[in-house]
């Protein structure tokens, strides 16, 4: 069966192509998308959510918007690197289907609760803010998820601070919240994402699909990678958010360490790091883990096969 997931994103780039390949894969029911403040505004974030639903034909799924701001902290937003929409580049068509009339708190909580347990996993690739509002408002979601598949965090070295990834150190409170519950919980974080190179050989192959998805999609990385090389120093940029749900579909396109998780909130030169301990094999009650490596050619061989699968879409 396929495995049931809500998306919380902030697109952004990589949390378009993340919704592309969840749509796309067979082995993934995309059952709700929610949006939240990170790459940028809330509202142009959520403009972008349906304006990607309607380049790949996304119908009958609800989209709900979220979280307009962090738990404590100010907005901070990644506009150096995805735009002033959030996602320069392409020309996004007018989204055709409505928002769901909930705050996505309250769609990811009726979503859980209306399901079996360990029937839904959530796969956060924003700031977790939505995450952890769902969780304080109802907690006994933490025990009815499947899992929760996190693009963010890292732990090596940070790309908005030394330390710290953007989706944690946005709203590490959050983060906080939702590392020390008590589900089962995967950090894809940059030590992973930064191997999912779109090279250009990556971006041939997607221009040789030759479907309205597939140039939304070279449009998007031919924007992302002149960013991240004015900004990262990358020769080719890294596509975070798909690899979270690249995990769900295959866990084995990367390999996995369980470790203890936590988020640093209160240092001066560290705030928002997050901490993998790795100093011996992990308690036999942990029930976090970290990626640690990937398989490049099958990551970009799920992706492409989904944008194949999606075919060409009417707009």
């Amino acid at each position: 069966m396929p495995r049931k997931i809500i998306l919380d994103c902030d697109p952004g780039h990589d949390d378009a192509i993340a919704m592309l390949l969840a749509h796309g894969n067979p082995d993934i029911e995309l059952v709700a998308v929610t949006t939240v403040v990170g790459n940028q505004t809330l509202e142009k974030v959520t403009r972008n959510a349906l304006s990607v639903a309607r380049v790949a034909g996304i119908t009958g799924v609800p989209f709900a918007a979220g979280a307009s701001r962090p738990l404590v902290r100010s907005i901070e937003i990644a506009d150096a690197i995805h735009g002033d929409s959030g996602l320069d580049g392409p020309v996004l068509p007018e989204p055709e289907i409505e928002l769901d009339p909930r705050h996505a708190i309250d769609l990811i909580i009726d979503t859980i609760m209306e399901a079996e347990p360990g029937e839904i996993t959530l796969v956060p690739t924003g700031g977790l803010t939505n995450i952890a509002m769902a969780v304080r408002k109802e907690p006994r979601i933490a025990a009815r998820v499947r899992e929760v598949v996190l693009m963010g965090g890292a732990w090596g070295g940070g790309n908005w601070s030394a330390t710290s990834e953007f989706n944690i150190i946005i709203d590490p409170e959050a983060a906080h919240i939702v590392f020390n519950e008590e589900w089962p919980l995967t950090m894809v974080g940059l030590d992973v994402t930064h191997q999912a190179l779109a090279t250009p050989e990556v971006a041939a192959t997607i221009e040789a699909i030759g479907t309205g998805p597939a140039r939304f999609v070279g449009e998007l990385l031919e924007f992302f990678g002149e960013t991240y090389r004015d900004h990262q120093g990358f020769d080719s940029p890294p596509v975070h958010d798909p690899c979270a749900v690249a995990y769900v579909i295959d866990p084995t396109v990367m390999t996995v360490r369980k470790a203890p998780l936590d988020v640093e909130l209160t240092g001066t030169l560290t705030l928002g790091m997050t901490v993998a301990d790795f100093r011996a094999p992990a308690p036999a009650d942990c029930t976090t883990q970290v990626a640690v490596s990937l398989d490049h050619a099958r990551f970009w061989a799920l992706v492409v096969d989904a944008l194949e699968r999606i075919g060409a879409v009417e707009l």
